[in-house]
């Protein structure tokens, strides 16, 4: 077994890993963007592939990878694991329909609610110790199914069609252009200093340098990477402030 995942703020790494170190002491996990992505899946067959989700859909970046790269998906067995901050509805099913479309077995789907990752929106925010209670109840699930997983018996979450139901009609209809591709509203203030970490972090080349100034172009993928490290807190998406720069190693310690 291998684990992939897309994590903008750390969520979603920290569980793919905890849960595929708990099937297997050996197996190792990857970021999406790694250089050699391609050659390590060809190398796997069984995988945890993990994401956020945005708006009851996965991120654009990650059912981009897998179109783009279809033949690689043929005969593999996929567990897919979704984070949410408050809802998912088929979280897991919206990667699994396209999966399953190029060759790919559904071994099953997990869904596990962990702290906000939204930096600049109050909708969602919450104290740090409520935020390290979702976290130590997301272990536990995590937990749980992992030993249900070695009993030989996948969790069904977000694949059945109520649950498809439930992601369409709870958000994804009404927020489908937030999703259907990558994004030309993330904003850089004036507080921007120019230290060019954001360009570091970016997962799809989004942001370079110019003038000495951060600049974003149009394939933000919502990940909110680089609004949660900018030091200036100079970076918005969906609102226009930094409420809380948001990140898993402030209510967890990585495994």
């Amino acid at each position: 077994m291998i684990g992939i995942y897309f994590s903008g703020t750390g969520n979603t790494k920290h569980c793919v890993e905890k849960l595929v170190k708990l099937l297997d002491a050996s197996a190792q996990s990857f970021p999406l963007e790694h250089t050699e992505m391609i050659q390590i899946l060809t190398k796997h067959d069984i995988i945890a592939l993990g994401y956020p989700t945005q708006f009851s859909n996965a991120p654009i970046i990650v059912r981009d990878f897998i179109k783009n790269h279809s033949s690689l998906w043929n005969g593999k067995k996929v567990f897919c694991v979704n984070t949410m901050g408050l809802f998912s509805g088929d979280g897991t099913g919206c990667t699994a329909r396209i999966l399953r479309k190029r060759g790919a077995t559904i071994l099953g789907g997990l869904q596990i609610k962990m702290p906000d990752s939204v930096c600049d929106s109050k909708l969602l925010k919450k104290t740090p110790e409520e935020n390290r209670e979702i976290v130590r109840q997301a272990d536990q699930k995590i937990e749980a199914a992992a030993r249900q997983i070695k009993q030989g018996n996948y969790p069904q979450d977000g694949l059945s069609f109520f649950s498809h139901l439930k992601g369409l009609f709870g958000q994804r209809l009404w927020f489908y252009g937030k999703t259907a591709g990558y994004t030309d509203k993330l904003k850089i203030s004036e507080k921007c200093v120019g230290c060019g970490l954001c360009v570091s972090l970016c997962p799809t080349k989004n942001l370079s340098m110019r003038d000495g100034k951060a600049t974003a172009q149009d394939r933000c993928t919502m990940c909110y990477r680089c609004i949660s490290r900018c030091p200036q807190k100079a970076i918005t998406l969906l609102g226009d402030e930094v409420i809380e720069q948001c990140r898993f190693e402030k209510y967890g310690s990585e495994e």
